[in-house]
């Protein structure tokens, strides 16, 4: 054979055998933990081999009184007359427990609802009143100030005499 060809299987040969050595450790520490668990479970069989006695006191006193309890009630149940069940069918606007509270919470949050409705509608009836008084006002403004300067227009290009005629109509509007 040749040298790589050697040195090639002498490698192989080498992890091979520290394969064959980590197994060889592997397989006796499985050994050495199965023999202390062997051990562990002869002394395990051996106190389960000789029990302790368990003393068990019940006090049944209580269990007794309740039976008797329990006895007495179904003896009052049977001796009773048996009440006749009425079925009723009833629509409950309102709960029959803690009515005060109910109408407490409910009217006081209507009452508050209605409240602002009412005091939404007319702050909107307002601002609309106070808006269409604010055009109004302009449209108004508006005319005043065309007959104003219709006024000046006719005052500055007029005569003498149509001056004084305007100034007598101005004096008895005052």
């Amino acid at each position: 054979m040749e040298d790589p060809d050697k040195k090639t299987i002498q490698l192989v040969l080498e992890e091979h055998t520290q394969e064959q050595v980590y197994n060889t450790k592997a397989v006796n520490d499985l050994v050495a933990a199965v023999n202390t668990l062997t051990g562990k479970v002869k002394g395990l069989e051996e106190k389960l081999d000789e029990p302790k006695p368990i003393n068990v006191s019940a006090d049944t006193r209580p269990v007794q009184e309740i039976v008797k309890k329990g006895v007495t009630d179904m003896k009052f149940i049977v001796g009773t007359k048996p009440v006749p069940v009425v079925k009723k069918f009833q629509i409950l606007l309102f709960p029959e427990q803690d009515a005060k509270l109910f109408y407490k919470i409910v009217f006081g949050r209507w009452f508050l609802f209605l409240v602002l409705m009412l005091l939404i509608t007319n702050l909107y009836q307002f601002s609309v009143h106070w808006s269409d008084n604010q055009k109004e006002v302009q449209r108004v403004q508006l005319k005043n100030d065309r007959i104003i300067r219709a006024w000046f227009y006719l005052y500055h290009h007029a005569g003498k005499t149509g001056k004084e005629v305007m100034d007598t109509a101005f004096n008895r509007t005052n």
